[in-house]
């Protein structure tokens, strides 16, 4: 299909992509890779009347080390991330998820903010952060603003972006020597939205779980953590892994479509649970 007419500006800096949302109103969008954003407007899902292209702005495409955390712009590509050595150091569960998404030709336009801007909850990105723990910049007319992943994410292609905000960074914690992580999915073809996927980080000392955050692709209206696993994993060590993942679908909503039956999710989910938590522990 063809998008509904919309006005096209290329923003030339940070603020003057806040000048141009400010001038949109609510009916402007930001266009980063365009990996998300396009398919909607060709299906008429998303009628933007003003389209603002911040793809050139080459200063939010970093990664950086910081005291505690590892600083990400948001434009940065997911080639990018896949291949940074900062990221393989101090978070490479990160970098790994990013070598998962889409194909080649997507992870060399497609950009992390613009994936985590979005808001679905068919995207592998959203996921990851979500059990990392990152915080998102937030820059608008006033101060910038630092919000939560768990905050972050709201609903159906939502977010906690108000009128007038950019996402200009994300900041990830680094993970310590004693944490595993995995992420896994199942899908039909290796560059097809996940038809499940989950994300583990778990802390171990002396073979035992002290922590652990579980986040789930496609399994409700945003990114989710399932915090009946993530409760039933304190003090477990590998025997208590298979009953800790039969409880991954607590909680969930996920959708019915040509993937999978919701219930189809609910089973797969705990599969594959259970297999990101074993693959957790032996890293």
């Amino acid at each position: 299909m063809i998008p509904a007419s919309f006005d096209y500006e290329v923003a030339t800096s940070v603020d003057h992509a806040k000048s141009l949302l400010k001038q949109g109103g609510e009916d402007a969008r930001l266009l980063a890779g365009g990996h998300s954003l396009l398919p909607m407007m060709r299906l008429r899902l998303a009628r933007p009347s003003l389209l603002i292209d911040i793809g050139r702005l080459s200063d939010l495409s970093y990664v950086r080390e910081e005291k505690d955390h590892v600083a990400i712009g948001a434009l940065t590509r997911h080639h990018d991330v896949n291949n940074s050595e900062v990221l393989e150091r101090h978070c490479p569960l990160l970098a790994h998820t990013a070598g998962l998404v889409g194909d080649p030709q997507v992870r060399h336009r497609g950009t992390i903010g613009g994936s985590v801007a979005h808001g679905d909850a068919a995207s592998d990105l959203p996921t990851t952060l979500l059990a990392l723990e990152a915080d998102f910049v937030l820059s608008g007319d006033s101060a910038d603003r630092i919000v939560p992943a768990m905050e972050f994410f709201t609903g159906l292609f939502a977010t906690a972006l108000q009128p007038g905000e950019l996402l200009t960074e994300i900041r990830v914690p680094k993970i310590g020597t004693n944490h595993g992580w995995s992420y896994v999915k199942f899908n039909r073809r290796a560059q097809d939205w996940a038809i499940v996927g989950v994300a583990a980080v778990i802390d171990v000392s002396d073979g035992v779980i002290s922590r652990a955050a579980i986040g789930l692709t496609n399994m409700g209206k945003k990114p989710l953590r399932a915090t009946a696993v993530e409760a039933a994993l304190a003090g477990a060590d590998g025997n208590g892994i298979k009953d800790a993942a039969a409880r991954a679908a607590e909680g969930t909503s996920p959708p019915s479509d040509t993937n999978g039956s919701a219930e189809y999710r609910k089973h797969l989910v705990t599969v594959l649970t259970r297999r990101a938590l074993e693959e957790a522990l032996t890293r």
